[in-house]
C-alpha cells in the first residue's frame, strides 16, 4: 500500500509540471505497476486493495454530497436546468447510441450512456481554479451543469444497478428497483426534513469525534444501500447531502478532504491494476471515436448554454472544452459492470476513454481561444433579436 502511495504520488507530481490532472495519472501508475505489465510488479493481485479502494469511491461521492447544495438550483433556475438538461439529453442519448453501435448489448449500452454522459467534477472544478477563470460569467452555468449532472447521477445508478445485475426477469428488476427507489426516498425525506436533527447528533467541538462519527455514518449507509440493490456510492452521496447541509458542513468539508484525496488515488491506483495494456489496442478505435463524439455533443451542448445565457463565442468555448472531461464516475460504472460480469472490454474501453479525456480536457481549457475562432456567435445574435423586437 505503501508503494502504491509513492508511486501514485511521484508520477503525479511529474505530471503536475506540465499542467495534467492527476486522475489520469494515478490510473497509469496502477497499470505501470500492476500484474499486466513487464517489468517490476508491485501489487500482483489487485483484491489486495478492493476494500481501500471501495473506501476511495465512498469517499469520493460522499464529498460530492457535501459540495451539492440544494438552494443551488432555487437560484440556479430555469437556465440551469434547461443548460444541463440539454448536456445530459445530448450526451447521455450519444453514449447509449454509441453502445448500441458496438454490439456490445444493452447492458453495456446503457453503462456506455453514463461514462459519456457525465462529466468529471473533480476535474472541472480543478481546471476552473488553476486557469484562474471560477469567478467568470460562464463558470456559473458550468457548476450548474455539474449540479445537475449530480441529481441525475443518484437517480441514473438507482435504475442501473438492477438492471446490470442480472435480474431474473422485468417482475424482479422492477420490484429491485423499486426497493432501490424506495431507500433513496428515505434517505431523501432525512435530507430534506431531518437535517436539524442529523446536526444536533453528529454535532462536536472535538474534531477527532466528528471524523469518526461522518466516516462511520458514510460507510454504514453505504453498505446498508448494498443490501437494497444501490450502489454504495450513492448511499455515501445521499449521507453527503445530508450532513452537508447541517451546521457542521463546513468544518465535514475540510476534514474530508485530505481522506477523499488519499484513499480516491487508491482507488484510481486500484482501477489501473486491473487494466491489462494488451487489451487497449482491441478498443483504440472505439475510444477515438467515443472522445470524437462526446467532443461534438460537447460543443453543440456549449452551444446551446450559450444562447441561453447570452455568452459570446469565447464563454461558450470555455463552457464546451471545461466539461469536457471524463474521471470518477466513469470509473465507478466500470467497477460497477465488471462487479456484473459485462463485456470485458468495457474496462479497457473506459480507461483508454478516462485517459484521454482526462489529458485532452484541461490542456483544451487553456487553450479554447482556437475553438471560439470557429464557433457562431449564437448568443450575440439572440442578443441582437431581443434587443430588435
Amino acid at each position: 500500500m505503501g508503494g502504491a502511495f509513492v508511486a501514485a504520488a511521484v508520477l503525479a507530481r511529474l505530471g503536475s509540471r506540465i499542467g495534467l490532472p492527476t486522475i489520469p495519472l494515478f490510473i497509469l501508475a496502477g497499470m505501470l505497476l500492476g500484474p499486466h505489465t513487464p517489468g517490476y510488479v508491485l501489487v500482483d493481485d489487485p483484491h489486495q486493495l478492493e476494500m481501500l479502494s471501495a473506501l476511495g469511491l465512498v469517499l469520493l461521492l460522499f464529498y460530492l454530497g457535501l459540495e451539492f447544495h440544494v438552494e443551488d438550483l432555487k437560484t440556479g433556475g430555469r437556465k440551469m436546468a434547461l443548460a444541463g438538461g440539454a448536456y445530459l439529453a445530448l450526451n447521455v442519448t450519444a453514449g447509449f447510441g454509441f453502445g448500441l453501435a458496438l454490439g456490445w448489448g444493452l447492458s453495456e449500452a446503457l453503462v456506455l450512456a453514463g461514462v459519456l454522459g457525465i462529466s468529471s467534477s473533480a476535474i472541472v472544478t480543478k481546471v476552473l481554479v488553476d486557469l484562474g477563470r471560477i469567478g467568470n460569467p460562464e463558470s456559473r452555468p458550468i457548476l450548474g451543469i455539474i449540479v445537475v449532472e449530480d441529481i441525475f447521477l443518484a437517480l441514473y445508478l438507482a435504475a442501473l444497478q438492477p438492471v446490470i445485475s442480472g435480474a431474473d426477469s422485468m417482475a424482479s428488476a422492477a420490484g429491485q428497483a423499486a426497493k432501490a427507489f424506495g431507500f433513496l426516498l428515505v434517505l431523501a425525506v432525512a435530507a430534506r426534513w431531518g437535517t436539524r436533527l442529523i446536526g444536533r447528533l453528529i454535532a462536536t467541538k472535538d474534531d477527532e469525534l466528528l471524523v469518526i462519527s461522518f466516516l462511520g455514518a458514510v460507510v454504514l449507509v453505504a453498505g446498508i444501500a448494498e443490501e437494497f440493490g444501490v450502489a454504495d456510492a450513492i448511499g455515501a452521496f445521499m449521507v453527503g447531502l445530508m450532513l452537508g447541509n447541517t451546521t457542521s458542513g463546513g468544518r465535514i468539508r475540510e476534514l474530508v478532504h485530505p481522506l477523499r484525496d488519499a484513499f480516491g488515488a487508491i482507488f484510481f491506483f486500484a482501477f489501473g491494476l486491473s487494466i491489462d495494456p494488451g487489451d487497449l489496442p482491441l478498443v483504440v478505435w472505439p475510444v477515438l471515436i467515443a472522445a470524437a463524439v462526446t467532443i461534438a455533443m460537447n460543443v453543440l451542448a456549449a452551444l446551446f448554454a450559450a444562447r441561453i445565457y447570452g455568452f459570446g463565442r469565447g464563454p461558450a468555448a470555455n463552457v464546451a472544452t471545461t466539461l469536457l472531461a471524463r474521471g470518477e464516475f466513469a470509473l465507478i460504472l466500470a467497477t460497477m459492470s465488471a462487479n456484473a460480469g459485462l463485456d470485458r472490454r468495457l474496462g479497457p474501453f473506459i480507461a483508454g476513454y478516462v485517459l484521454v479525456l482526462a489529458v485532452l480536457a484541461p490542456l483544451a481549457a487553456g487553450r479554447s481561444h482556437w475553438l471560439a475562432r470557429v464557433l457562431p456567435d449564437v448568443g450575440r445574435r439572440r442578443k441582437a433579436v431581443a434587443a430588435a423586437g
